[in-house]
């Protein structure tokens, strides 16, 4: 039997998918806003890279402990109304700040306070929202919904730092604050008017047992677990991130504006191989390509350490952000087609912890080790131990080596498809 042909705009065509993704959007739009002025903010109050580390904890502590908590709720709720419940904090965190900004009483305490309520929100929106996604799209369009989606995260990721940056540039971070809460406040409402299909969950506690048996199935399956491990550790030595604002203030001089676009320019790359992946036919080869665009990350960070012209930096970062949209997709395709709909909940919490790790670890790492030598090792020290963990991992685990993403022409199975394979509906 033929190949179906490949429909890049599929899942947009279905409006249900077209509300989420607006939704997605926004909120993305959103979280990397808010994530840009916190460093910034933080920066700006204390000149202290140790700082910077500590906000990168705070995000990671409530994702360490409660995501998988989060998870198996979503296998046992309403994911919607987690999903909305959990986007009323970031919207008050928001406006906390810009109130104590505008009077002049913002200080470090409330800041990490308030980083810390957004990240426990977030532990139980995460999961949900992601295994929302098969609710409000066809299963023949599943796969490319997760492409989309990833392609929309992008433009969102794009354009919260850019918007940031400029807003504290030109205006203040008030703005930026009042910005941010505005965007949360049509995610709400995206959520709010979305429609998904109602699933057969069997009825269940949150419980002990429920998240192990998430955590066996990522386990007994080698391209789940190699390929979030790979994520996670190559996130953790190369990510730079954090350490932008001293790259921005100290290193190229640039300031605030140049903050934002220094930032947007990582989401800005994802964004432009978001969109050729969309229009490309999907990758089979899913395995070597994942190994080969983690070291093209190494590079990458190894080559933007290295920099001291603000072009070039914004133009190697743009490049990392290339490879990584790459490892994204691929990630994401391998949970979401292994994945049976009772499952998908804690499943996709395990996924979140990886990233929660690989995210904010990396921020604790890049900003201890600039505190302790300089920003420069810490960025370009982290890329050769991404480039350490691709060799390592191709090693010894052949099944990622060799993982492949099949066509499949018949109606898909309940069952998850054997390690080393994955499946695509038609």
């Amino acid at each position: 039997m033929s190949v179906p042909r490949h429909d890049p705009l599929a899942a947009l065509r279905q409006p249900g998918f077209a509300l989420y993704a607006a939704g997605r959007l926004a909120g993305a739009t959103a979280m990397t806003m808010f994530n840009a002025v916190i460093l910034y903010h933080v920066y700006e109050l204390t000149a202290s890279p140790f700082q910077l580390a500590f906000i990168g904890l705070a995000r990671f502590l409530p994702s360490l402990g409660l995501t998988l908590v989060g998870g198996a709720l979503a296998d046992s709720a309403n994911r919607r109304l987690i999903v909305l419940a959990a986007q009323v904090v970031p919207a008050g965190a928001s406006l906390a700040l810009l109130s104590a900004t505008a009077s002049g009483t913002v200080g470090t305490p409330l800041i990490y306070a308030l980083v810390l309520a957004v990240a426990v929100a977030a532990a139980f929106e995460n999961p949900a929202r992601q295994a929302l996604l098969p609710q409000v799209v066809t299963p023949e369009a599943f796969p490319n919904a997760i492409v989309v989606t990833s392609t929309v995260q992008s433009l969102g990721f794009v354009t919260g730092p850019a918007a940031g940056g400029l807003l504290i540039g030109l205006v203040g971070l008030e703005a930026a604050y009042a910005a941010h809460a505005a965007l949360v406040g049509v995610a709400i409402i995206a959520v709010l008017l979305l429609r998904p299909r109602p699933v057969e969950l069997a009825p269940r506690v949150v419980s002990l047992a429920g998240i192990r048996e998430g955590i066996r199935f990522v386990l007994q399956r080698q391209v789940l677990i190699g390929a979030m491990t790979l994520d996670m550790f190559a996130v953790i030595f190369g990510g730079a991130q954090a350490l932008l604002p001293i790259y921005a203030t100290d290193i190229l001089g640039v300031g605030g504006l140049g903050y934002g676009i220094l930032a947007a320019s990582l989401e800005a790359g994802a964004l432009a191989m978001s969109v050729a992946l969309v229009f490309l036919p999907p990758i089979r080869q899913a395995g070597r390509a994942l190994l080969s665009a983690v070291a093209l990350f190494g590079l990458g960070t190894i080559a933007f350490g290295l920099s001291r012209n603000f072009y070039l930096s914004v133009a190697t970062y743009a490049f990392i952000g290339m490879a990584d949209q790459v490892s994204v997709v691929l990630r994401q395709a391998a949970v979401q087609l292994s994945t049976p709909d009772e499952l998908r909940g804690r499943v996709s919490s395990v996924n979140m912890l990886f990233i929660g790790a690989s995210n904010q670890l990396g921020a604790v790492e890049s900003g201890l080790v600039a505190g302790l030598t300089s920003a420069t090792f810490a960025v370009v020290s982290g890329g050769v131990g991404t480039l350490a963990v691709v060799a390592i991992v191709a090693a010894r685990l052949p099944g990622l080596r060799n993982y492949r993403i099949e066509p499949r022409v018949s109606e898909p199975a309940r069952s998850p498809a054997p390690a080393g394979h994955g499946t695509l509906p038609s």
